[in-house]
């Protein structure tokens, strides 16, 4: 067996790849399964191409780092094999979090496909290898698979549990780790052997050429996507440009409420903002309190607090928002406290310590 190391640089590469094309592909898929079927399909599409595009670009990065004592290469047909198989895997496990109801099911079975989408890419790259055969232990693919299902199980839950930005942040850093961890798993499980006499020349790139070339590419490309596709921040709201010209008419006055969707037997139904007295945390969806009734949301309740911020919706609590119009009592216990809102008294609704003096400079106390 020869003997093999790795160039650290182009290893800080792949892994700065890893994170770049994760952002990239969670970001690109926030708010998508609100989006008509055409334009989630787009959508869709393009997080694919970044998110397993980056897992083959920093596979491809860190094996262009492997250093052995011979010259190789890479066969140009296997290594793209490689890279489609990266991106069709991935695009069915976003098909499943975008088309489908998301439940525990659901999101462990979407983390596995694009954990077995990782080990297959890997092994299929390896085996591009010319002038070098890798050899394989039945322990260092069992080790890679059985790694590279539960982290990207695990990075899949984080960022998907609640589409806020610090999930997507969270399952960003996940989704990185899980990569270069499998590849390096999989790499020590792996031995590599000269096939006939060295090569007197090798390829008319280098390696280090070419992983410069695909790190380039990789980033240009979520570059782009992350331009074009991305709002992750909030932007401020800019005045039109004033342009000389005859005088236009008067705007219609802006729309000072917001309408919640509800679904009830099937059916997606819309209630004023100005009527809702708290939203309850439900999984990956929300609760709605108006009076005496509890209605179904198809929102998270980031989403819910990000929409309904501006009128006057607090956070009161990791699975509350409160709307302050609709207290008609409030206790304060200790550090914390607790609200009673109009039409359902018997609901308490939780106030923790972070939230209490917000809430109370809210209802002027």
């Amino acid at each position: 067996m020869l003997d093999y190391s790795h160039d650290w640089r182009l290893v800080v590469a792949a892994f700065a790849i890893a994170l770049m094309a994760g952002f990239t592909g969670l970001s690109l898929t926030r708010g998508a399964s609100r989006l008509d079927p055409a334009r989630r399909k787009t959508v869709v599409s393009m997080a694919a191409v970044a998110l397993g595009g980056g897992i083959w670009s920093m596979h491809f990065v860190a094996m262009l780092g492997l250093q052995l004592p011979i010259l190789f290469y890479y066969d140009a047909l296997v290594t793209l094999i490689s890279a489609l198989v990266a991106i069709l895997m991935t695009g069915l496990a976003l098909l499943i979090l975008h088309f489908r109801a998301r439940s525990p099911a659901s999101l462990t079975l979407a983390g596995a496909i694009v954990g077995g989408g990782i080990t297959l890419m890997h092994y299929i790259g390896m085996s591009g290898m010319e002038l070098c055969r890798p050899v394989y232990s039945l322990q260092g693919i069992a080790g890679a698979l059985i790694a590279s299902m539960l982290l990207s199980v695990m990075a899949v839950r984080a960022a998907y549990s609640d589409r806020g930005r610090r999930n997507i942040l969270v399952g960003t850093l996940g989704f990185g780790v899980a990569v270069v961890m499998v590849h390096f798993l999989a790499m020590a499980g792996t031995g590599f052997e000269a096939l006939g006499a060295p090569a007197p020349v090798g390829p008319a790139i280098s390696n280090e050429t070419l992983a410069l070339l695909v790190t380039l590419a990789a980033f240009v490309i979520s570059a782009a996507f992350l331009l074009t596709g991305v709002t992750f921040a909030p932007l401020e709201a800019r005045p039109d440009p004033v342009v000389p010209g005859p005088p236009a008419p008067a705007p219609a006055a802006p729309q000072t409420t917001t309408r919640i969707p509800h679904e009830r037997e099937g059916r997606t139904h819309f209630i004023d903002a100005a009527r809702i007295s708290a939203v309850r945390a439900e999984g990956h969806y929300s609760l709605l309190h108006a009076g005496a009734e509890t209605l179904f949301c198809p929102w998270s309740i980031s989403e819910a607090e990000e929409r309904l911020a501006p009128h006057g919706f607090l956070r009161v609590h990791r699975s509350y928002l409160l709307n302050p119009a609709q207290v008609i009592k409030f206790e304060r216990n200790k550090d914390t406290g607790e609200c009673q809102v109009a039409g359902a008294e018997g609901l308490r609704i939780p106030v923790s310590r972070a939230r209490l003096a917000e809430l109370r400079a809210a209802l002027g106390l």
